[in-house]
This record gives structure tokens, sequence and C-alpha cells, in this order.
């Protein structure tokens, strides 16, 4: 098979405070199918990073009493640390604050200007009279205009929606409560309603692709009605707009951290000698595109970042595979660093160990709907682990397969294989459960039984899988290839057969495909349906075709 050119955009955390299982249960799904495509001799390219401007990172600093720049560095820093103790292996893990990132955004800003959907405006903004300052969208709080819940600026904490903070109902500033007025100021605005039959097209072409929620999300943002976005804020903090009169003002964070995909995506590309505009294409037959985050991100991915490929005009393929991840809920409710019903992944880690996090994360659902943190589930899946272990203590001397396993392990690489190219983890991992109990059913299994296992698991859990195939003397599996499956080892060994009599279906069964003809007849004949029919009638022919078909024909 020709080897694909696989792009896997991981999402970019806000750099305020650490990382909770929630984020991770988004973030991970990146991560394993990097793995997995790279076992299957694919180029890929896996890049994120973490999200260090705009006003999460400006709220923390002033709470903390430092600088933006000491808050941002020290989360992405912690960041990194909790990335390595899961085993995330990107290609690069990178942060707005690099100053590639900065002038890769500048240039792609100006490109969009110079195409035409960019302009200036001048419009009434939310001031706060007490701090003498215009306010960012994450500086003010309000009521949500469509469900009436807690909201920010730009993004209501209850229903999720995205959020013009002329839409926000009963604003006061974040920082003293005062109420807002509005005052004129200038801003550049990104003309987004001038997509939105593109982002229709793109919904329609996608919808085998993209989860269900993340189909559900981007249509209701196009019902919604498209609105022109400000592309500049009132913040000294983050990059630079290059253009004349807008010293005090900076690019919006919504419009520079997803360019991070691109800006770090051609820095690895550079690094391999990969020309990434032709690895970007949309002409390029290889590519698949893959962009993992949480719910709440889900416009930003289906709607924005499309735009703005299409804005700057750079041929590059808008996102093929939009991998969604539902909410994890704690005590009834999404988790929420702002609110602090979180969950510290040390925690888990130093207790059940990062991969059985992993297993459980993968295990916990299927995306459709939001699901609850179970310490219960957790604990299972470390028992699942735990028998992949002690499978070490049943390993024979013999070479190859267990017969009495090729059927079993042939259905679970082709259906873990599957499972990982469409994204449906958990039921990956209940292939990976079922095998692992065959296993144990055996007296004893061979080392290639064990390796074969082990490479299965290995994108889910790879600490574990990695330190068991050592013990057995393998290549690492890092390195190793993906399995391939024999259609031929999976044919079931009975199969129902319809039998007929005159063409007319009077029975049904169950037989091994092998089965001799008279055999086969015998047995259809002793259906007592079969009999009402046959009786008294002269048998003039009969087809028997072993693992299809019997046809009594009679007269009489």
């Amino acid at each position: 098979m020709e080897k694909r050119d696989i792009f896997i955009g991981g999402a970019w955390p806000y750099a305020n405070y650490y990382l909770h299982v929630g984020h991770l249960a988004a973030l991970l799904p990146g991560d394993i199918l990097a793995k997995y495509f790279r076992g299957k001799g694919d180029n890929v390219i896996y890049v994120s990073g973490s999200d260090c401007h705009g006003t999460p990172i400006t709220e923390r600093a002033k709470k903390d009493g430092v600088s933006p720049l000491e808050i941002a560095t020290y989360y992405h820093n912690e960041f990194l640390k909790t990335f390595d103790k899961l085993g995330f292996e990107y290609d690069k893990y990178s942060n707005t604050m690099s100053e590639h990132h900065k002038k890769y955004v500048e240039l792609q800003f100006k490109k969009i200007l110079e195409n035409g959907y960019i302009y200036e405006k001048e419009e009434l903004q939310d001031f706060c009279e007490s701090c003498s300052s215009f306010l960012s969208d994450r500086e003010i709080e309000g009521k949500c205009p469509h469900c009436g819940g807690k909201s920010t600026g730009d993004q209501c904490d209850v229903c999720g929606d995205s959020l013009d903070s002329s839409e926000v109902l009963d604003k006061h500033c974040k920082t003293c409560g005062s109420e807002t007025v509005m005052k004129p100021n200038k801003h550049l605005y990104f003309r987004l309603t001038a997509f939105e039959k593109d982002l229709q097209e793109l919904i329609n072409q996608n919808r085998d692709k993209w989860r269900k929620n993340a189909l559900g999300e981007a249509q209701k943002y196009i019902d919604m009605g498209l609105v022109d976005r400000a592309a500049t804020r009132q913040l000294d903090w983050g990059v630079e707009v290059p253009v004349e009169g807008y010293d005090d003002k900076r690019i919006y964070v919504w419009i520079e951290a997803v360019l991070g995909y691109l800006s770090v995506g051609q820095e690895v590309a550079e690094n391999r000698g990969i020309d990434f505009d032709e690895f970007m294409s949309k002409n390029n037959p290889k590519l698949k595109t893959y962009y993992v985050h949480g719910k709440d991100n889900i416009p930003f991915h289906t709607t924005i970042y499309p735009a703005i490929i299409l804005a700057i005009k750079n041929n590059y393929s808008l996102p093929n595979y939009i991998v969604s991840s539902a909410y994890v809920n704690l005590n009834n409710e999404k988790m929420s660093k702002s609110k602090g019903n979180v969950i510290n992944p040390d925690d888990i880690i130093n207790e059940y160990g990062a991969d059985t996090l992993r297993v459980y994360e993968m295990f916990m659902g299927d995306y459709k709907e939001d699901v609850p943190w179970s310490v219960e589930s957790l604990r299972g899946c470390k028992r699942f682990i735990d028998k992949v272990i002690r499978l070490k203590d049943i390993l024979n001397d013999n070479d190859g397969y267990t017969k009495n396993l090729e059927k079993c392990q042939h259905q679970t690489i082709k259906k873990v294989t599957y499972d990982l190219d469409n994204m449906a983890y958990n039921t990956a991992v209940s292939a990976l459960m079922i095998l692992t109990n065959a296993y144990q059913s055996e007296k004893s299994i061979t080392k290639a039984d064990y390796h074969l296992l082990l490479t299965l698991l290995n994108p889910i859990a790879p600490h574990i899988t990695e330190q068991l195939n050592e013990l057995i003397g393998y290549p690492v599996l890092a390195n190793s290839s993906w399995p391939e499956y024999d259609e031929e080892k999976i044919k079931e060994d009975t199969v129902t057969i319809a039998v007929q009599v005159n063409g007319k279906v009077r029975g049904k069964l169950s037989s091994r495909f092998d089965i001799d003809k008279e055999k086969l007849l015998q047995m259809a004949m002793e259906i007592d349906n079969v009999k009402t029919f046959v009786s008294g009638k002269e048998i003039i022919k009969t087809i028997v075709i072993p693992g299809k078909i019997v046809n009594i024909v009679v007269k009489g």
C-alpha cells in the first residue's frame, strides 16, 4: 500500500492552569492516531502547542501578581511534563510565544488583508469607567441570550454557544463588577460571512467523516447566521497587528491560535525536507487531515479555521476529519478550570499508572454524549492492564502462533485496524480485552502471540507494552510495522444454509464449510418443515452446494 500523508493537529490548551483529565480525553485520540499511522508506515506530521496569548492568560497573571510571560511559560512547561508522563509523541509541541509562530501569523494576516477579507470598522465596545479601559470578551461577564446561563463576552459557560459580546445580556466588568458602557473603538474585522456557502459545502462533504456532535454544532453555527468577527482586540499581550495605527492592539487569539497548526506543521516539514505547501495541498491525493479537540472548540475547527484557510488562498486542504470529544463530567457538571471541579491527571497516574488512564479515557464512551467520570470503570481498566501483564507468566518456548488463537487474532487485527481508522477507540479497546481473555483461557501462549497483542495495544497503552515487548526480546514497538490480517483465517467455521424445496425456502440449518454433500443433504431432509413438503413426493433432483444452499426438486 502506498504511504499516506497524515496531518494531525491537536488542540492548543490555554496556558493559564494545569491540564485536567477532561482535557486529556480530548487530546489523547491525536496521539493514538499518530502512533497507529506511524506503525502503518505513513508520513505523519503531528503537532500542537500551548495557547499563551489572550485574556485567560492576562487574567491569571493579574490574579497571581506576575507577568503574562511568567504565567504562560510556567504552565507551558507543566503541560510538557504531563504529556511526557502520558507518553504523547508530538513531532513538535510549541507555543504561540515562539518567534516563528508570531512571524508566520503576521505574514498570513497580511495575506488575508491583501485578499480583501479583513476590513476596518469603528464600533461601540464595552468600556469600564471604573477601570478606564476597553474590555476584551473574557473580561466581560453576563447572561447568555440563548439559555440565560452565565457567560463571558465570547462563550456561554452553560450551553457552550459561541457569542459576540454585543449579544450578551446584563454585562459587567469581571475585574471590578461595574456595569459596562459602550464607547466607540476602531478594530479590524474578518469577513467570515464571505464563506458561508463554502462552509456549508464542507459540512455536506464530510457527513460520513465528522463526528455527530461536530456536524450538529457546525450546522447550528451556520443556521444561526454567520457574522464578521473582530480580528483585533484591545490588549498589549499577543501577536502584534502588522497594520499601521494598531500598536495598542493585538491579533485576536481565535485567529492566531488556530494558525498554530500550520506554523508548527511548516517547522516540522522544513526540518524533514518536506515541501509543506505540497504536503497540505488540496490536490495531494495521499493527504488525510485530522483535528483533535474538545466539544467546546468545534466551531473554531469547523467554521473559523477553514474560513481562514480559504481567506489566505494557499490551496491547502480543508479539515477532512474532525475528532471532537464529548465532555467528561464530574458531579454532573463538565470539568472546568474556572469552576475548580477537575481531576489532576498526576493523581491518577500515581495511583493507577499512565496506561490505565489512557485506556480508560478511550474506553469510557463513543463521544456521542457527555460521560461521567467513573472510578469503578477506571479500576476495571487497571484490571485489564494487569491481565495483560500476567500473560507473561504463561509463555512457552514454541515458535509461531498458537493454532487455537489464529482466528481470534486475525479478527482482532481487522477490528482494531478498522476502529482506529474510524476513530472508534472504545470498541478497539473492547476487542483487545476479548483477545486478552482468549489468551488467558489457554494453558500457554507463544511469544509471537504475546507480541501481537502488545503491538495492537501499543498506540493506546505505550508504556507497559514497550516494557513487556522488551522483556520477550522483540524490537521496539514504536519502530515496528502494524500487523496485517488474513481474511481466509477469519471465515466462520460454520455457516447458515437455506434449504429449499422447488426453489422456495422451507428451512435453515448450520453446517461447516467443508461438510460432505451427502451428510449435508441428510441434515436437510431431517428438518420437519422440509419433510412436510417432500413427504409422498418423488425427488427428481437435488442441488447441494456446501456453505451455500440445498435445493430439493420434487413432483407429485
